[in-house]
């Protein structure tokens, strides 16, 4: 990050601030904003709001999460400040925050692991769904005393209504419908919650279908790609969730059960698409106002079975099976000189496998098993956050995997074992009524997942031949073998600074992030200038000759380029910064930036960086009506890893109008949005397949969401 970004922003912040005192005018909500002094942060059992959070959290939620409704949990919160997306077309994103992804951010459901195979590979869905959700809270940096050291990077939690946490009596709900022309794409979800006395009911639903999506220019996949549509990139998906509740003033007992199917197509292939099914449990149980060291104790758990099948044609591939069994258990205990917390245990089996000829890593169990201690403590200005978590974690791999492999045959990986500690110390200092200043420092360490650790084989997908960090690639004579590794890949971990300062005022609020995150042992993939041909692994201009020689091989798995998964320290480091200023009651002015620096201390980037990024909008809302103009520019990256390309920067116009509609008993909105109104080219340069893939282009999308 250069010292100039950082300066400008607080720069210009200290102007706005010497004269906010006298732009000061009777607080003002418009209908598409978030109140912050309000919004509760549910993934901290803490009970804190965003301004009382040492961490830097964001929540999407209300008009402004309707308005972001997308097919896919990245690309519904692509544009929150540190937040990114990886893009795998428009069928399979997941959000990448401050330049981390895949196993360093966790996604979770109400509290507890998504527990699907996105943290695998970027063409595998998030088994969530945000057309159902009442809000979407993103932590950002370490958040592992709760979640886990998967969680090193940050956490996503998508909460919806399935547990019923409060009382109510008669009908509530929503009904939400959409329709997208850039892929014909149509979206229903409905969201019921009924009560009588001490118990409470819920249901929800959705169902959505797409085409495949339009595109700015032609894609170089395939001959059916090269129009103006994105070949194979449509989805079929529907779902629905039962819940129900007991609730009384001390006790709440809530069960849930969801189901999830979703057909998607992988844009980067010909005729192959993922068909996925969920079942999911859920419980949770409060014991509320105990007499004792323990005020209250709470219980979560959740059972998921989860599947997905690659199918080329109508021929099944490779089968990919998560089954998890999750359990947080907590108690908030009373103030002890001046501190008060919870402490914790948290359990999570996983039991994980991928079946088939394209299958890249073997089955494996996973075991955590942690106890964790949060506390806080008011002293006047000051709020003091501190917590520690120590985990025990242990992957059981099954060896039958590589037996078929000719190479690796006698191959054995012994059961992998790692002990895992992270602890934070954080302070809120609330300067006065409008100024606060908030710092955390957090050191976590993180276990290498199983994929990082054992794959081996074609991730068609990811268009790579995959290798884990338990081989070693040796060369001799211009030949390459595989053998293992004669040590274990290390732990990495985090050290990790955060400097947040807040203004909020009633005419304006504001924000700026700073972070800094130096990472031991960081593990990432690095392309190793080799591809796979017949599992042998040959130099690139070896096969290109071949390829000149005798034409393209018919395997698609043949001329994949390899990569291993390798560790070295890195830096990271950045900030994000948001203005929300309200020029008159009718009128409002937001802008955001963010930006992420990773390097390899050796020398070197961090591969698949996201650029700097900057985005305004105007907002004016007359009556019922609400309208808004938004510009983002992603700068180019050219700051990249070995055997990665510059991506090249773009700019995307969007425009929306709001109609709201009071019907004694019923709120509806009426909307109306366009994207990339110039029909621009844009590539995600956190993409896997950003070359062959563009972003969408120029759609007009009309909605409506009532409510009751």
């Amino acid at each position: 990050m250069k010292t100039k970004h950082s300066t400008l922003l607080l720069a210009v912040l200290a102007a706005f601030t010497s004269n906010a005192q006298a732009q000061d005018h009777d607080k003002n909500i418009q209908k598409d904003e978030q109140d912050i002094e309000t919004l509760q942060i549910t993934a901290s059992p803490l009970n804190r709001t965003v301004l009382q959070s040492s961490t830097p959290v964001s929540i999407l939620s209300g008009e402004e999460l309707d308005q972001n409704q997308a097919a896919t949990l990245g690309e519904t919160l692509k544009n929150m400040p540190g937040v990114h997306s990886s893009f795998f077309g428009p069928v399979a994103s997941s959000p990448i925050i401050r330049g981390l992804d895949g196993p360093r951010i966790k996604v979770v459901q109400n509290g507890l692991d998504a527990s699907d195979a996105s943290r695998v590979g970027p063409d595998h869905q998030v088994a969530t769904e945000t057309s159902t959700a009442t809000q979407i809270e993103v932590l950002r940096g370490p958040a592992t005393l709760l979640y886990g050291s998967g969680a090193i990077g940050g956490v996503v939690n998508v909460v919806d209504n399935r547990l019923p946490t409060q009382r109510q009596e008669g009908l509530t709900g929503e009904v939400f419908a959409q329709y997208d022309n850039v892929a014909d794409a149509k979206t229903l979800s409905t969201d019921l919650n009924v009560g009588s006395g001490d118990f409470v009911f819920h249901v929800d639903g959705y169902n959505r279908k797409t085409g495949d999506y339009k595109i700015p220019v032609p894609a170089d996949i395939n001959e059916s790609g090269g129009s103006g549509e994105l070949a194979n990139s449509s989805i079929s998906a529907h779902g629905y969730n039962l819940g129900g509740g007991w609730i009384t003033d001390d006790t709440r007992v809530a069960l849930s059960y969801g189901r999830m199917d979703s057909e998607y197509g992988l844009p980067v292939e010909e005729d192959v698409y993922i068909k996925l099914k969920q079942n999911r449990y859920q419980s949770v149980v409060d014991w509320n106002k105990l007499s004792g060291f323990f005020k209250a104790v709470h219980l979560q758990s959740a059972y998921t079975d989860y599947q997905h099948t690659e199918f080329e044609g109508a021929e099944a591939g490779t089968t990919f099976k998560n089954e998890t069994i999750e359990s947080r258990l907590w108690a908030e205990h009373e103030v002890v000189a001046g501190w008060k917390g919870v402490m914790g245990l948290h359990y999570n089996h996983l039991d994980f496998s991928a079946l088939g000829e394209e299958a890249f890593t073997p089955p494996t169990k996973t075991n955590t098993t942690a106890v964790f201690l949060m506390e806080e403590r008011e002293m006047g200005a000051l709020l003091w956050q501190l917590g520690a978590r120590a985990e025990n974690l242990e992957h059981k791999v099954n060896n039958d995997f590589y037996a078929d492999l000719e190479q690796l045959s006698n191959l054995s990986f012994d059961n992998k074992d790692y002990t895992a500690v992270s602890g934070s110390a954080g302070v809120v200092w609330n300067l006065n009524d409008h100024h606060s200043l908030a710092f955390n420092y957090a050191y976590s360490q993180r276990a290498p997942s199983a994929s990082e650790i054992f794959s081996y084989g074609p991730h068609i997908g990811s268009g790579v031949y995959e290798i884990g960090g338990g081989f070693t690639i040796d060369e001799q004579d211009g030949v390459y073998t595989l053998s293992q590794a004669s040590q274990d890949m290390d732990k990495e971990e985090s050290n990790n600074l955060d400097f947040t300062y807040r203004y909020q005022a009633d005419s304006w609020n504001a924000s700026v992030s700073l972070f800094h995150n130096q990472v031991g042992n960081y593990i990432f993939e690095q392309r190793t200038g080799l591809v796979s041909v017949d599992g042998q692994l040959i130099t690139q201009a070896s096969f290109d000759a071949d390829v000149a020689l005798n034409g393209e091989p018919e395997e698609e798995t043949d001329g994949l380029p390899v990569v291993l998964f390798q560790q070295q320290d890195a830096t990271l480091y950045g900030f994000e910064a948001q203005l929300d200023l309200h020029i008159t009651d009718e009128l409002r002015w937001e802008i955001f930036s963010d930006y992420t620096r990773a390097k390899l201390d050796e020398g070197g980037n961090v591969p698949r960086i996201p650029p700097m990024r900057v985005g305004s909008s105007i907002h004016y809302e007359q009556g019922n009506w609400h309208s808004e103009i938004e510009v983002v520019r992603n700068n180019k990256q050219g700051k990249i890893a070995s055997n990665e390309t510059d991506t090249d920067g773009y700019t995307m116009l969007s425009a929306s109008a709001n109609y709201y509609l009071d019907l004694d008993k019923m709120d509806m909105t009426i909307y109306l949005k366009g994207n990339n109104l110039t029909n621009k080219e844009g590539r995600v340069h956190s993409s896997y397949i950003k070359d062959q893939v563009p972003l969408s282009g120029r759609s007009v999308s009309l909605g409506v969401r009532a409510k009751f």
